[in-house]
């Protein structure tokens, strides 16, 4: 059985948080924090962490959900990072199976488009520089078989297209993966507790007063001997907490994406979208794991406001998307009531506000993803940019700074001596329940047994699918088969027991995609999901209405967007 990660969890780090002084104190539970978490308790520091909402509430879950080298960083000579991208890609590939799955790609070329040979050139280098570990090699189909894979693409001006591969994953549900197992290293962390004020000794910051936002009057003081600031789109308001003198890093970047049904837009491999006006490219991307199967199209690239939560959904999102979609796919003739959901993430680019033109798309894609490590006011260590797909190397940069920062204090008397610092193995699976053997074992348990799990539990959970079974077992299931989502009460179960799910939302939006990928939302299985939800929490039957009412506001908010077109 997997080890607790849940509401008592949560109780119980709320104490520890008031009683012990941690080494690094983490702001911010996006894939950011989580991994530099893992990777500090690792080396024996002891580490905890706070995150404002849920975890990866942010950015962290509103990405492309792709892992990715950056064939289009290429473009800007950014070899350095395509180069570690690839590397990670093959990593993740092999340690976590069940969430990172090799994807094929076809990029279609036109006449009016960039250079097949320079795009050309552009794929032998991704290859090579993937040291050729790629599920397979680029490959390029004339006209002709591009026109017979896919019949529905706009044949006006075609070349053909080039093949080639990388990797979809579940972003969210990689930083629970990931805080998770910094959870069995010792990490204390937190969900839905908020930095409020800095803690100082002298002019250096050493730790923070938060408020745990689930019981408002709970203020607690954390005390650390190095605080890093890894709060992604937030960086800017933490900073501004630390110091009247703190000016902006980000040079904040909203993303756009839709969930169309598979059936409307029926492919089985990733399309790239050139968009020949600025040369962004978005993607059609097949989500057969989400619901009864997704497509997913996006992104874009444009300026936001720079408080992350008022980043919505405009019209010209919505026109950009649909654009490139009747551009590529014009006898689809899809529309805009085809999206069945939508969602913006603001991505935290390092770079300040007047050095750029606000309205000018292409100078945003010239800011750097690469991420931007330095120091903060009051001794701290800040963080920003950066790729999902090298966040594991990010984090190693980030402690290697936090280890640095906090010598520097210790030999100006302002810190005290930094205890034992061992290797991090953060290249081990991080999560041994979820290798291709341990699921391999649990199948031949579960066969033994006679147990009948779906294998959409398999392919999702990895050999953590038995413990939904033993859950199943316990508890019955309430629900009837719901398509896309077999033993929906159960997961809910497992997701409070073992992802401290503490909201419904929580449930809906991050541990599983029941609000993005269903027309009705998820909503007509609200209130038995409450109820489950109140009993696993151990709540009263009268804790369901404002439950159920949170839930609602919060699909309502993320589907202000259609009132666009009402």
């Amino acid at each position: 059985m997997p080890s607790e990660f849940s509401h008592k969890t949560r109780v119980l780090n709320l104490s520890k948080l008031s009683q012990e002084i941690f080494d690094l104190l983490i702001i911010g539970g996006g894939i950011t924090g989580a991994s530099t978490a893992r990777d500090a308790a690792m080396r024996g520091l002891k580490v905890a962490l706070v995150e404002k909402h849920d975890f990866a509430f942010g950015t962290s879950s509103r990405s492309s959900k792709l892992i990715h080298g950056g064939l289009r960083y290429l473009e800007n000579m950014e070899f350095k990072l395509v180069f570690e991208a690839l590397a990670e890609r093959f990593l993740l590939l092999k340690t976590v199976p069940h969430m990172v799955r090799p994807l094929s790609f076809f990029m279609p070329i036109y006449k009016t488009g960039k250079s097949k040979w320079l795009i050309t050139l552009g794929m032998w280098l991704y290859d090579i520089l993937a040291l050729f570990r790629a599920t397979g090699f680029h490959k390029w189909l004339n006209k002709k078989k591009t026109s017979q894979k896919y019949p529905f693409l706009n044949p006006e001006g075609l070349l053909g297209g080039f093949q080639y591969y990388d990797a979809s994953m579940n972003d969210d549900l990689l930083v629970l993966e990931i805080l998770r197992s910094a959870h069995t290293l010792g990490v204390t962390s937190v969900n839905y507790v908020e930095a409020i004020k800095p803690l100082k000794t002298g002019e250096r910051i050493t730790g923070f007063i938060v408020r745990d936002r689930e019981n408002s009057e709970n203020e607690i003081s954390v005390r650390a001997h190095q605080v890093v600031v890894c709060a992604g789109p937030w960086t800017d308001m933490v900073g501004k907490l630390t110091g009247k003198s703190w000016k902006n890093w980000l040079k904040p970047s909203k993303g756009v994406h839709f969930l169309f049904d598979l059936k409307k837009i029926s492919v089985n491999e990733a399309v790239v979208m050139n968009d020949p006006t600025n040369g962004r490219i978005s993607f059609v991307i097949p989500r057969p794991d989400f619901g009864t199967g997704m497509a997913l199209v996006g992104t874009t690239d444009g300026p936001t406001p720079a408080n992350p939560e008022k980043a919505v959904v405009e019209k010209s999102d919505v026109d950009y998307l649909m654009g490139l979609l009747h551009r590529y796919f014009p006898h689809l003739q899809l529309k805009t009531s085809d999206i069945i959901s939508a969602y913006v993430g603001v991505r935290p680019l390092f770079g300040h506000l007047d050095e750029f033109d606000k309205n000018d798309a292409k100078s945003l894609q010239k800011v750097s993803r690469e991420h931007h490590i330095g120091k903060g006011l009051g001794g701290t260590v800040v963080v920003v940019g950066g790729k999902y797909t090298t966040h594991r190397t990010m984090a190693a940069e980030i402690v290697d700074e936090s280890i640095a920062a906090w010598q520097e204090a210790h030999h100006h008397g302002e810190a005290p001596v930094l205890p034992n610092v061992t290797e991090a193995h953060t290249k081990d699976p991080i999560n041994p329940e979820a290798t291709f053997e341990a699921t391999r074992q649990a199948r031949q348990k579960a066969k033994a047994e006679k147990a009948d799990i779906p294998e959409k539990l398999w392919s999702h959970h990895g050999a953590e699918a038995y413990a939904l079974y033993q859950i199943f077992k316990e508890k019955g299931e309430p629900l009837p088969d719901v398509p896309g989502f077999p033993w929906l009460a159960t997961q809910l179960r497992f997701a409070i027991r073992h992802e401290m799910t503490i909201h419904l939302a929580d449930f809906y939006f991050r541990r599983s995609s029941l609000y993005a990928t269903r027309v009705d939302q998820g909503l007509p299985f609200a209130e038995t999901l409450a109820q489950v939800w109140a009993e696993e929490l151990g709540y009263a039957p009268d804790k369901i209405p404002a439950e159920l009412a949170r839930l609602h506001q919060a699909i309502d908010a993320a589907s202000e967007w259609k009132k666009i077109f009402e």
